[in-house]
């Protein structure tokens, strides 16, 4: 569950009959849409905004989520200040295919990535073009594509034509950085939020003035609305795919607009709206009142007896429990754990006991340089995420990782491809990208049979709780580095400190030496 004070919370997904429902925080808001169309923002608001977003999109690609749907229509500001992104519906993991079946994509013409547009990979930098395209539209008052409402039209331009360029202005540079069409070169959120941070308002400062709710908070005024050029620019569509490499003849994109055009209108819910709404409410129309009118006595009726057989039950499962116990003469407490017990030893029985399956990964990275292809052996509901690393302090790599079911153990399998970075060197940018009181090094020897070393090293990751204190998750990591003709690549296990010894010999030892590379 992805939580973050930027990131409209999702409670529920429920099922009423045979329509899905989903469960979201209510905040009474106006969309950044429905702001930019009376006029454009100004810097101070524009910069506020930004950085709203870039934190939840930091949060959501920790989480290895990417939003897919980056747009105005999905930036809420509420009254008192609050700014979230909302509508993950076509958000993934980037580990997950981009298109929807053969030939088709989901997004939003006017906010696409050209590389999503044109059937390449999802990763986190399709979200980055989508804030860049959304800071356009902020601060210009118009998208940064709009072929006179034909959405096959605008995707052409978005994979073909050049990015627009922003009027002079301080964000100007941070939209030029975020919408360049080479996803491997665009402003990592990192220097986004470094250079949005000296441009930010005074806090406290009321950067969107109350007469901007007024007229909205109007009865009728939070219906969607429906305009064509609206829904054109800024709603999610499922658009034909375009190829990058080969330009099709004008002749066919005219054939495919008017098939398009002829076709019957998809059903309705095959879109995402172009505006957040309120939230859902059963649905209306004759068949769907007669059947809530028939059936509301009968299902009340059914959840009381529901809830009294399960009471029941419940009380008589644990009379049976406590009376065997009694018996027995056992304690009615948690059994105790055995003498020199400890999370460790727990966590390692299980692990213990857990056989290795054979799984594959792809480090392909976004050039699709090749050799990225491996085998390796890990528990077998360990789940797996794929991310691509932003360059930092560290180049650019590909990090694929086995997480397991509680999230308290990865392996991390992680490539630097087309990158002349030698193993002595990644140990000390390694060192370099964490704070000198958070990082400890442990161990670092020469590898036996490759060209490279093991390493051991401590990290404490620091953040606040909700009471408002720092608090630190401390881990150990167990890698082994190594370089070979397709890059370097990086093997390594992660724990809580309280399980090392279970990482190194009952994870790494188990787990490291079945890495095979396979082409």
């Amino acid at each position: 569950m992805l939580s973050h004070p930027n990131v409209v919370v999702l409670h529920d997904v429920v099922r009423e009959g045979h329509d899905p429902y989903v469960v979201m925080e209510l905040l009474p808001s106006r969309s950044l849409a429905s702001v930019v169309e009376q006029e454009p923002l100004t810097t101070a608001q524009a910069v506020t905004v930004a950085e709203a977003v870039a934190a939840a999109l930091e949060a959501a690609h920790t989480a290895g989520i990417t939003h897919r749907d980056i747009k105005p229509g999905n930036v809420l500001i509420a009254r008192d200040g609050r700014i979230k992104l909302t509508d993950f519906g076509i958000a993934r993991n980037v580990s997950e295919v981009t298109m929807t079946h053969t030939g088709m994509m989901l997004g939003s013409p006017a906010f696409i990535a050209p590389e999503v547009a044109s059937g390449g990979a999802v990763t986190y930098a399709a979200d980055l073009w989508g804030l860049g395209a959304t800071l356009f539209a902020a601060t210009e008052g118009r998208p940064p594509y709009d072929e006179g409402g034909d959405p096959l039209a605008t995707v052409t331009e978005v994979v073909r034509g050049n990015p627009p360029r922003p009027s002079a202005g301080p964000l100007a540079p941070v939209i030029q950085g975020l919408m360049d069409k080479d996803p491997y070169r665009r402003m990592p959120l990192a220097e986004v939020r470094r250079r949005l941070r000296p441009l930010l308002p005074a806090h406290g400062t009321d950067v969107f003035p109350a007469a901007l709710f007024d007229e909205y908070d109007k009865p009728g005024k939070h219906a969607l609305r429906e305009g064509p050029a609206d829904r054109d620019a800024g709603a999610t569509q499922i658009i034909p795919r375009l190829p990058v490499d080969e330009p099709e003849p004008v002749e066919a994109l005219e054939a495919a607009g008017a098939a398009s055009a002829a076709s019957p209108a998809p059903a309705a819910g095959g879109e995402l709206a172009a505006d957040p709404g309120p939230l859902p409410f059963p649905p209306s129309g004759p068949r769907h009142a007669a059947e809530s009118a028939a059936g509301t006595p009968s299902r009340r009726k059914l959840v009381l007896i529901t809830l009294a057989v399960t009471a029941v039950f419940l009380l008589a499962t644990a009379g049976g429990f406590l009376l065997i116990r009694s018996v027995s003469g056992q304690s009615l407490g948690p059994p105790e754990r055995p003498a020199g017990g400890s999370a460790d030893q727990a966590a390692m029985a299980t692990v213990e006991q857990q056989p290795l399956q054979v799984r594959h990964g792809d480090a392909t990275n976004l050039r699709g340089a090749k050799g990225g292809l491996f085998t390796v052996r890990v528990p077998a509901d360990w789940q797996r995420f794929i991310t691509q690393q932003p360059a930092d302090v560290l180049p650019t790599s590909t990090r694929i990782q086995f997480v397991s079911m509680d999230g308290a153990r990865t392996l991390d399998v992680e490539r630097y491809a087309g990158e002349d970075l030698p193993t002595d060197q990644y140990v000390s940018l390694l060192r370099a990208s964490w704070n000198a009181e958070d990082f400890t090094l442990v161990q670092q020897e020469p590898l036996d049979e490759r060209d490279g070393v093991r390493i051991a090293y401590r990290t404490a990751e620091r953040g606040s709780g909700e009471d408002g204190e720092t608090r630190a998750i401390n881990r150990t990591t167990t890698a082994e580095v190594f370089t070979t003709s397709t890059g370097l690549w990086v093997v390594g296990v992660t724990v809580p400190l309280d399980q090392e010894r279970l990482g190194r010999q009952e994870l790494f030892d188990r787990i490291v030496p079945t890495f095979r590379q396979t082409d």
